[in-house]
């Protein structure tokens, strides 16, 4: 069955999730207090509705409890973010993510039940400040505090050379889970196959290997 969010508030990052999860196939409601915040996201998502999103009554005729999970997207207005929060979990909401924007705020979210809070900006930060102090990778992702996924250029000295001649895992200790050839990404890589010159690497590793494989060369 096709998974349904409420996501509340069109800011920048609730408008990202919206659209990124209305591409990945799910029925997306996307509320805002803006009207031109709500035309303008209102071709981009299944429904798209002004409206208050402190108003107990509006949250119940939502459905909460009857849908996939709900997102707070609302940072800037702590009240607002913090009632909005309430008001979905007192609802039924069986999932709700919520946006902080401090530690304070972020206990208080979880203290109201928030499966989730998140502080995009603060992520984002990290993201990008790791893939500008790594020499080899395009992006890191962080999974946990021990372990990270990132994608790396092929080096010149693998093209033409299979995964199982190059012996990847026993070598450098860490994982090669996909491919990215022509925009493609691959993630059944056969072991045999031959890999080719501007091929991108995702790989997942410890972060220590990784850190240490970002100071020279996979060679």
């Amino acid at each position: 069955m096709t998974k349904q969010f409420a996501v509340l508030g069109l800011g920048s990052f609730g408008y990202s999730m919206a659209i990124t999860l209305e591409e990945l196939g799910c029925e997306v409601v996307a509320v805002d207090s803006s009207e031109d915040k709500v035309q303008q996201i209102a071709d981009e998502v299944s429904y798209a509705v002004c409206a208050d999103i402190q108003d107990k009554d509006f949250i119940k005729a939502l459905g909460a409890r009857n849908l996939d999970g709900v997102v707070v997207a609302i940072s800037e207005n702590l009240e607002v973010s913090i009632l909005a929060t309430l008001l979905a979990k007192e609802l039924g909401a069986p999932y709700v993510l919520a946006k902080a924007q401090s530690d304070i705020h972020a206990d208080i979210l979880k203290k109201l039940g928030a499966d989730k809070v998140v502080f995009p900006e603060q992520e984002m930060g990290r993201r990008v400040a790791k893939t500008l102090a790594t020499k080899n990778f395009t992006d890191w992702i962080s999974l946990s505090t021990d372990f990270s996924m990132v994608e790396a250029p092929l080096p010149e000295a693998w093209v033409g050379k299979c995964l199982l001649e190059l012996n990847v895992r026993e070598k450098f200790g860490i994982n090669v889970v996909g491919i990215i050839r022509n925009q493609q990404v691959t993630v059944n890589i056969q072991p045999h196959e031959c890999l080719e010159a501007g091929d991108m690497m995702i790989l997942i590793g410890e972060n220590k290997v990784l850190n240490d494989i970002s100071k020279g060369n996979l060679v």
